[in-house]
């Protein structure tokens, strides 16, 4: 794989770098179609990044399956219908310290852009790009160059900016009655669950793990009560904010468990989040996009300062997703 990249700092906890590409695709350039879009100004919805316009076919999506990030694009993609109006390119699961690769693709190349590294269509816009070359990122056809990688803007605007090309029965995952109470369940899964646990895997000392792993337990417990009596998060309409909780529980016992000593204990232990976790997995849109095999070799195998053998576990039974 060559140069591998690390991921743990001594004695510090993990803090995650949330410096992206701030660049957005607009359905009206330089104005966001989310009247409630905090970066804007009430009034007029300007919003003060680069914007490029809704094309159908300009754009495509580089999102791997073993990413929990990219993962909620491809959910996204898949619930509104954008699968002909988006591509997507899938790079393999495991990458070095430069770069996501596509080894999936004939020879190694997206057969799309041309490229046999993500790096390049980052270098094409930014030549000594300082930061880590992440998934999703949508990269610009035409010009072969990354319009952005900020990827709660990415599901963002394919809900709100990309409207005009859903399909008839895409579901509402922005409810505006809702959108207030929304936007704090979000907020908590990001900080608690979805970054939580890699506050536990990546804590460089005990102290910063124990208390990562304080804070992602309080968190699963709490929505462990909220999904009493609800089918969702929201009560009974998917949103946003169940494909975003569910990239981390379908990761749980495959790899947060173990790998980032998550291990109080399974998500098929928690009769309420596992009920509700599965019930998304069967949901076409949702479990077309999971792989397993993809999953555990990306954490097992790319993050060797946790994992330094390399060796990837066969458990758990992950059979029971379609039991």
């Amino acid at each position: 794989m060559g140069e591998q990249a690390t991921y743990v700092e001594s004695g510090k906890e993990f803090t995650r770098d949330m410096n992206y590409i701030p660049d957005r695709i607009t359905a009206t350039p330089g104005v966001s179609a989310d009247p409630l879009d905090e970066t804007a100004d009430r009034g007029s919805a300007r919003i003060d990044v680069p914007t490029w316009p809704v094309e159908p076919g300009r754009y495509r999506l580089v999102a791997a399956k073993a990413c929990p990030w990219a993962n909620r694009s491809l959910i996204v993609r898949n619930l509104l219908g954008l699968q002909d109006v988006v591509s997507v390119g899938m790079p393999g699961p495991t990458h070095d310290a430069r770069s996501w690769t596509f080894d999936l693709d004939e020879g190694g190349v997206d057969p799309v852009l041309g490229i046999e590294r993500l790096q390049q269509a980052y270098f094409a816009r930014y030549p000594d790009y300082p930061r880590g070359i992440t998934v999703p990122a949508i990269v610009d056809v035409p010009t072969g160059r990354v319009v952005t990688n900020d990827f709660p803007w990415i599901t963002h605007d394919f809900y709100f900016e990309w409207r005009e090309h859903h399909r008839a029965d895409a579901p509402d995952l922005w409810p505006v009655e809702q959108r207030e109470e929304m936007e704090r369940v979000m907020r908590r899964v990001f900080t608690e669950v979805n970054n939580g646990v890699y506050r536990c895997g990546f804590a460089g000392s005990q102290e910063a793990y124990n208390d990562a792993y304080d804070r992602l337990w309080t968190a699963l417990d709490w929505l462990e009560d909220r999904l009493r009596g609800r089918t969702y998060l929201m009560g009974e309409n998917l949103t946003e904010a169940d494909i975003r909780l569910f990239t981390t529980l379908v990761r749980f016992d495959a790899v947060y468990h173990g790998h980032f000593k998550a291990n109080r204990n399974k998500l098929t232990e928690m009769p309420n989040l596992w009920r509700y976790a599965k019930h998304l997995y069967n949901i076409p849109e949702f479990g077309s996009t999971v792989d397993f095999d993809q999953i555990k070799e990306h954490y097992y195998v790319v993050h060797r300062d946790v994992n330094p053998s390399g060796i990837v576990p066969k458990g758990p039974d992950l059979s029971v997703w379609t039991a």
